[in-house]
């Protein structure tokens, strides 16, 4: 007779079995994302992938690595996951694709309290929904299961992207000059920031709940709020192919006054017309009912901009034609002018505050 019990892994709280069945499943959901570069299935110790170094002169690898913060618990409170992943791979693509890379693949860490495999199918068919949207391909990822670090039904979420982009062609913000113009590229509304006073205004200090039909959004308060990050690197990469950008930002964390200044050149001030776009109505309703500030409003939210785009002045109205036909929403909002020498002068002027 065995002495052991037959599983004590599972008695602890973690299940292989339910790992297993989970990359069985997701095998098909990831398989229509694979890209020409791609040499092994989902399931591997590794991902392979053939960059195709022929194709480029002087090639440099670009990576960047996020998640989507708190964003996580409108998606649990609704119990709706299949968005989620778009947000995760919006998060990281969009920020390569500052630099004018072309993303080549993706790979996702998810890790959970108790593994429910029909949750984490709808997650991994979001991840895969938005690496086809970027046209990256999702190789690989994880799954870990962490009872007493995750109460049961908890998850988060982590993006790592790598893209690539010719050297000489690196956008990097040094090109930038007075008198560039400064295009916003509308976004879907929230995108994945600021979440944690999102939900202190919301739930906390209003009461409301997910499935409160809002007038202002004319959905449900968690339907407003669940609206995927917009990915923005198509768009840039058909750009940047007949129109010389001299810079690109991604509005995240930080609103307008934090990520905007991380690419000016010395010496230059962006100038941004507050009113010169639509902004979504979410916004207002944030600030009226959550009594925030404009400043603080232009530093938490993107503000219905997801992602600016600087150009010289003669190429202004094509660019701005060339986004629209790109299925954008382009608003010319601002300039570069020069920066006072005053010491502590601001690299940024919004005139709303």
């Amino acid at each position: 007779m065995n002495k052991y019990k037959s599983s004590r892994y599972s008695e602890a709280g973690v299940d292989i079995d339910r790992g297993n069945e989970l990359v069985r499943r997701i095998k098909k959901i990831v398989a229509p994302t694979f890209g020409r570069g791609v040499l092994t299935d989902i399931g591997g110790f590794s991902g392979l992938f053939a960059i195709g170094y022929d194709k480029f002169d002087d090639p440099v690898l670009v990576s960047s690595t996020d998640g989507v913060g708190t964003k996580l618990n409108i998606a649990k409170q609704c119990n709706k996951h299949d968005t989620i992943g778009i947000d995760l791979v919006a998060m990281c693509v969009n920020d390569i694709a500052v630099g004018g890379a072309k993303p080549l693949f993706f790979l996702d860490y998810l890790s959970v309290g108790k593994l429910d495999i029909e949750i984490a199918s709808d997650i991994i068919k979001g991840v895969a929904e938005g690496c086809k949207i970027a046209k990256c391909s999702l190789i690989g990822g994880e799954t870990a299961e962490m009872p007493g670090l995750y109460a049961e039904g908890d998850y988060d979420m982590a993006g790592f992207v790598v893209g690539i982009a010719e050297r000489d062609k690196i956008i990097d913000g040094s090109d930038i000059k007075v008198g560039d113009q400064i295009i916003g590229l509308a976004s879907s509304g929230l995108h994945s920031n600021g979440y944690s006073l999102v939900r202190k205004i919301c739930f906390e200090e209003l009461g409301l709940t997910v499935d409160k039909f809002m007038e202002e959004f004319s959905c449900t308060l968690g339907e407003e709020l669940l609206r995927p990050t917009r990915i923005y690197s198509e768009s840039i990469l058909n750009l940047i192919k007949n129109y010389k950008v001299s810079g690109l930002v991604h509005i995240t964390g930080g609103g307008f006054t934090d990520n905007i200044p991380r690419i000016l050149p010395q010496g230059s001030r962006a100038v941004i017309h507050y009113e010169s776009w639509k902004i979504p109505p979410i916004f207002e309703f944030l600030k009226d009912k959550g009594n925030v500030s404009p400043r603080e409003m232009c530093r938490t939210f993107n503000m219905g901009i997801g992602m600016v785009v600087i150009v010289d002045d003669d190429i202004l109205e094509d660019a701005m034609q060339q986004l629209i036909a790109l299925g954008e929403t382009p608003y010319h909002i601002g300039e570069i002018i020069s920066r006072p020498s005053t010491k502590g002068a601001s690299p940024i002027e919004i005139d709303c505050f």
